[in-house]
């Protein structure tokens, strides 16, 4: 008790050099506490992001690992590219039942799936198209029909599927599959989705797409096959939707309309699988100028989705799906856990930066109270010879010391901690705004080095329509969702490293001071007294 009462007296006696300490310690403190609440605030915003985040993953032919495998250079010989094309066409899709087995792995929390199908339409049901001409010459016209009748786009064996078609028809597992309509994205404005119980021939389709044809509700449509126009396929309208996303990406690509959200008809998975096998049974088969076959029955893309409840769950289920008998030819992958990692990057760097000014300020921070303290010991080293010629042990005059140090360093720990936890939060948004606008700022350049700047005199830029295909054609978001703001950064983990602080920089200042209490002599500095 005695050491504490003399320590605090000693601290009034020294107010200007206490007080040197006490500022000190201050910035270190605030300076640490903003330090601790931006890393924090990186830790929270990732661990509520994963909590409240849905993970979905697909799996996918991986190509570039099978060119490596193909591309022996040890053996001297070059890449061959027929026998390439052969595995592309003979590995692209994995079949339902695939699916199926992996969706049995204990980390998927749900399944669905999808198929894709070109079509064309028949007289009196056209597709929305947004090309401004009009009137097409009579050579262009006998190509594409051509062209939907030979198929120019291959698909897995010998299959076509049809590369200039009118239309992209989805089938759906069920109203899960549908996310669009799940998130908010899609609405229908008219009569009700389609059952998916069942295999009536219903479908939805577009508000602009009915407009266009003058169709509504209860009406039926007639879709035909790109490679053969006498199969055709009867559909009743049971619903009309409109879709946001449309307006923002709604263009044709390579001569044809089904690339156009616009013209995408919705129905039950299983009514389209029956309509490819109703084709498959009056399949026939084209020959080429060049002699090759191909048969005209409709194919569609099998596309599977599995959901996941975490990040820990995704990382599983890559394992699983290894032990259930999955291809290394093939590759688990989740736009998710990227969008997530991608949204993340300005915080995280921001908390690295805040990592590596922490230890900086940490060291700078220390040194300097080092050398205060050994000053501190010089000038009263006569009061030091003075006690110990009292009796009292080194031990406790050293004590005596570093209780001194830590009571100031306590107060200003506990002021600049309390200022730190009421300015870490604007500080923090302010520095992760910098980030973001540095981050972006940085991809624009990178982006019209590339010749994908924004063009003078138009609406949007090259760069803006080329993503908004990709995030049709891949279901990705066109813009980067940053982290763009956090609401608390201060909790009990940093009142606890600042206390951390606090003790860490008591230590390190009192070990000094008893290394230089433990050398000096009474009777030396006594008796050496000017």
């Amino acid at each position: 008790m005695y050491i504490i009462k003399n320590a605090l007296k000693c601290i009034g006696r020294s107010k200007g050099r206490n007080i040197l300490i006490g500022v000190i310690v201050f910035v270190i403190a605030i300076s640490s506490c903003i330090g601790f609440s931006i890393r924090q605030a990186a830790e929270s915003a990732k661990k509520e992001t994963l909590a409240s985040m849905s993970v979905t993953a697909t799996i996918s032919f991986d190509r570039t690992a099978m060119m490596s495998q193909m591309n022996d250079e040890s053996e001297g010989k070059s890449f061959d590219k027929r026998s390439f094309a052969g595995q592309m066409r003979a590995s692209t899709s994995l079949s339902l039942e695939e699916y199926q087995t992996y969706a049995a792995a204990s980390s998927v929390e749900d399944f669905y799936y999808s198929m894709t199908v070109y079509v064309n339409g028949t007289d009196g049901f056209e597709p929305v198209n947004t090309d401004d001409t009009e009137e097409e010459d009579s050579t262009e016209q006998e190509s594409v029909s051509l062209d939907r009748q030979n198929g120019m786009m291959e698909g897995k064996g010998k299959r076509v599927f049809g590369s200039n078609s009118d239309f992209t028809v989805v089938g759906y597992s069920g109203e899960s599959a549908m996310t669009f309509f799940v998130n908010g994205t899609a609405t229908i404005n008219k009569g009700s989705v389609f059952a998916t119980d069942t295999k009536n021939y219903e479908c939805l389709v577009t508000e602009e797409l009915a407009t266009f044809n003058s169709i509504s509700v209860g009406d039926s449509i007639q879709i035909s096959n790109p490679n053969n126009d006498e199969e055709c396929y009867t559909l009743q309208i049971v619903g009309i939707y409109s879709d946001s996303s449309a307006n923002e990406s709604s263009f044709s690509m390579f001569g044809s309309t089904s690339s156009d959200p616009t013209n995408q008809i919705y129905m039950n998975y299983a009514t389209l699988q029956e309509i490819i096998s109703s084709s498959e049974l009056a399949v026939t088969e084209l020959t080429d100028e060049d002699t090759e076959s191909a048969v005209t029955a409709l194919s569609g893309i099998l596309a599977g989705t599995y959901v996941l409840s975490s990040v820990e769950d995704y990382e599983l289920f890559q394992e699983e799906v290894r032990t259930l008998g999955l291809d290394e030819s093939y590759t688990v992958s989740s736009s998710n856990v990227s969008a997530y990692e991608n949204s993340m990057v300005p915080l995280n760097t921001l908390s690295t930066m805040a990592g590596y000014f922490l230890i900086v300020i940490l060291v700078i921070g220390a040194v300097i109270l080092i050398v205060l303290n050994i000053f501190n010991i010089r000038e009263r080293k006569y009061e030091i010879g003075v006690l110990t010629a009292m009796g009292m042990k080194k031990g406790k005059v050293a004590l005596q010391f570093l209780m001194e140090i830590f009571a100031i360093t306590l107060i200003a720990v506990v002021i600049g901690a309390s200022i730190g936890s009421v300015s870490s939060v604007p500080v923090t948004n302010k520095l992760l705004e910098n980030q973001i606008a540095s981050q972006t700022a940085q991809s624009e350049q990178i982006e019209q080095k590339f010749g994908r700047g924004q063009m003078t005199g138009s609406d949007h830029s090259i760069k803006a329509e080329k993503r908004n295909f990709y995030t049709d054609m891949l279901g990705t978001s066109s813009e980067n969702a940053y982290v763009t703001e956090i609401s608390s950064a201060m909790n009990l983990t940093v009142v606890l490293q600042m206390l951390g602080i606090g003790i860490l920089l008591t230590l390190i200042s009192g070990m000094v001071s008893m290394l230089f209490v433990m050398r000096y002599e009474p009777l030396k500095i006594l008796a050496n007294r000017d």
